[in-house]
C-alpha cells in the first residue's frame, strides 16, 4: 500500500488501464456466466449496490423482492410450497443442498440407533468441482461414478444405483454437464431409487444441480421431468448469473418443502434490529444482483425467457452443424442431434422446434476428427486455443472426466450475447487456426497467419437448417 493517497482520477486511470489487458467478456466463450444486461438493469444495480441483503429489517422492499423471486423460481420448478434463498452462486447452494441431505440422514440414523460416521454421496465423475468440495469439506465419502460414451459422458444411472447403500445421504444429478451440456436423467435416477426403497427401505433423496439447466429446461423443455414434479427430488440449485441472465453474484437453492430444510441449518438472529432467520453460508452479500434477477423476471416474463433460451440453443446448433461440415471436427455434444440420437452419426435434423432435439444446454463441445488427426499428426488441439486467443477468443481445451481423460475437447458456451454474426466470425477464425496449424510442420510460418484457404462462412450457410436470428431482444 502506498504511503500517500492518490488522486481519484489518477487511481481510476491506473486501474482502468491495467484492466484493459483482460480478455473481452463478450468473447469469453469458456464461461457460463452471463456478461450483458440492459442499461435499465445496470441502473438498478448501481442504485442498490450499497444495500446488504443480510439486513432484512433495514430493507423491507428488497426482502419482498427476494421472496417473490423464490416464489417465481419455485413455480418454474413445479412446486407451490418450496422454501429457499438466494446465494452468492451455485457453489454455496450446492453446499447447502448437501448439508441438508446429510443432516436429515444423520437424524434418521440416530432415531434408529444406527451409526452415523460413514456418510457417502454419489455423483458422476463429470461433476463440477463444487460438488466434490462439499464431500471433502464436510467429511462425506465421495463416490464418483465413471462416465463413458455410452452414458453420454455424464452420470450412468444404473452404476449410480449400484453404488447406493444404507449410508448414502443422496445423489447429485446434474442438469447440464459442464463438459458437454448433456442433461443427466433425473427421472430415470428417481425411478431406480424408488425401486431401491421398495426393496431395501433406503430413502435416498436427489439434489438436482441445475446450475446451468435450471433456467434452460423450464423454457425450452417444459415437459421434461427433472424438478419437484418428481417426489424423489428434494432440493434444486441454480445460478441466476448463468442462464438466469443476471451478472455474476446470484444463485438459488430451493427445497420442495420446509420439512426438507433441517432446523439445524436455520439460525435466528436479532442483533440487526428485528428477528430474522438465515440459512446461508455467507452472511453479508450484495442485494443488487438479486434485484437484477428480479428485473429479468419482470422484463422478460415466460415468453421473453423462452425466446432468449431457444435462440441460444438454435445458435448452438448452427455452430455445431458448421463445425461438423468443415470435416475437421467431431462433435461430442449432442445439442444439434434429433431427440434420442447420440454420437457422431451425420444426422442433421431439419426440425425447427427445440423439442425435436436432445434436451441440453447451448454448449458445443468438439474435437479433431480421427481423419484429420491421422493426416496431421503434428497438430496439437491445444494449439487451436492458443491461436484463437490471438484473435481475442477464449475457448478452453481440456480432457474429459476420469475414465475418458485420454480425449481432449474444445468447448464453446453459447450465451445470449453470442449472435449469429459472431458465430460467422468464430467459424472463420477456427478454420484459420486449424488450417494454419495443419500447414505448419515443426515451425510456424508467420506469413500464413494472414491467409485462409477457403471460404470460412460457406459451412455455416450451406446447410439445410434454420438460419437463426441475430442477437437482440425484440420483446
Amino acid at each position: 500500500m502506498p504511503e500517500l493517497p492518490t488522486g481519484a482520477q489518477a487511481a481510476y486511470q491506473l486501474i482502468h488501464d491495467e484492466l484493459e489487458t483482460d480478455g473481452r467478456p463478450s468473447m469469453n466463450l469458456a464461461s457460463f456466466v452471463h456478461t450483458w444486461m440492459e442499461p435499465e438493469a445496470d441502473k438498478l444495480i448501481m442504485e442498490s449496490i450499497n444495500k446488504n441483503l443480510a439486513d432484512n429489517d433495514e430493507y423491507p422492499a428488497t426482502m419482498r423482492i427476494h421472496a417473490r423471486c423464490v416464489s417465481i423460481i419455485g413455480n418454474l420448478w413445479k412446486s407451490n410450497g418450496a422454501v429457499g434463498t438466494s446465494t452468492i452462486g451455485s457453489s454455496e447452494a450446492i453446499m447447502l443442498g448437501g448439508l441438508a441431505m446429510k443432516k436429515r440422514w444423520q437424524a434418521k440414523r440416530k432415531a434408529e440407533g444406527k451409526d452415523t460416521s460413514n456418510p457417502n454421496i454419489i455423483m458422476g465423475a463429470n461433476a463440477q468441482v463444487a460438488l466434490e468440495k462439499f464431500a471433502r469439506y464436510f467429511d462425506v465419502e465421495c463416490r464418483l461414478i465413471p462416465v463413458s460414451k455410452e452414458s453420454h459422458h455424464c452420470l450412468d444411472i444404473k452404476k449410480a444405483a449400484e453404488a447406493v447403500d444404507e449410508n448414502t445421504i443422496g445423489v447429485y444429478v446434474i442438469l447440464g454437464s459442464t463438459y458437454t451440456g448433456h442433461f443427466e436423467d433425473v427421472e430415470g435416477m428417481s425411478n431406480l431409487l424408488d425401486k431401491i426403497q421398495e426393496e431395501k427401505g433406503w430413502d435416498v433423496p436427489i439434489h438436482v444441480d441445475a446450475a446451468s439447466g435450471g433456467f434452460v429446461a423450464p423454457f425450452a423443455f417444459p415437459d421434461l421431468k427433472w424438478n419437484f414434479e418428481l417426489p424423489r427430488v428434494r432440493s434444486i440449485n441454480s445460478s441466476g448469473h448463468k442462464f438466469g441472465l443476471a451478472y455474476a453474484g446470484v444463485g438459488w437453492i430451493l427445497w420442495r418443502g420446509e420439512e426438507f430444510l433441517p432446523k439445524e441449518l436455520v439460525f435466528t438472529l436479532t442483533y440487526l434490529g428485528a428477528e430474522e432467520q438465515t440459512y446461508t453460508l455467507n452472511f453479508s452479500r450484495p442485494s443488487c444482483f438479486m434485484i437484477a434477477q428480479y428485473y429479468n423476471f419482470i422484463r422478460l416474463g415466460r415468453t421473453g425467457y423462452t425466446s432468449v433460451i431457444k435462440n441460444s440453443l438454435e445458435n448452438a446448433r448452427i455452430l455445431s452443424f458448421a463445425l461438423e461440415d468443415t470435416g475437421y471436427f467431431d462433435l461430442i455434444s449432442d445439442v444439434h442431434r434429433p431427440k434420442g440420437v447420440f454420437g457422431y452419426e451425420n444426422k442433421i435434423s431439419t426440425a425447427e422446434d427445440v423439442k425435436e432435439f436432445n434436451p441440453a444446454l447451448p454448449v458445443v463441445s468438439f474435437k479433431f476428427a480421427d481423419k484429420f488427426m491421422k493426416e496431421n499428426p503434428h497438430v496439437k488441439q491445444a494449439s487451436v486455443t492458443a491461436l484463437l486467443r490471438s484473435r481475442n477468443w477464449i475457448i478452453p481445451n481440456y480432457a474429459l472426466p476420469p475414465n475418458e481423460d485420454n480425449i481432449e475437447i474444445l468447448r464453446v458456451v453459447v450465451r445470449e450475447s453470442f449472435s449469429q454474426d459472431l458465430i460467422d466470425i468464430l467459424i472463420t477464425d477456427i478454420i484459420w487456426a486449424t488450417e494454419t496449424l495443419a500447414a505448419s510442420d515443426s515451425g510456424f510460418d508467420v506469413e500464413i497467419l494472414t491467409k485462409t484457404k477457403k471460404d470460412p462462412i460457406a459451412a455455416a450457410h450451406s446447410l439445410e437448417h434454420s438460419a437463426g436470428k441475430p442477437y437482440g431482444r425484440q420483446c
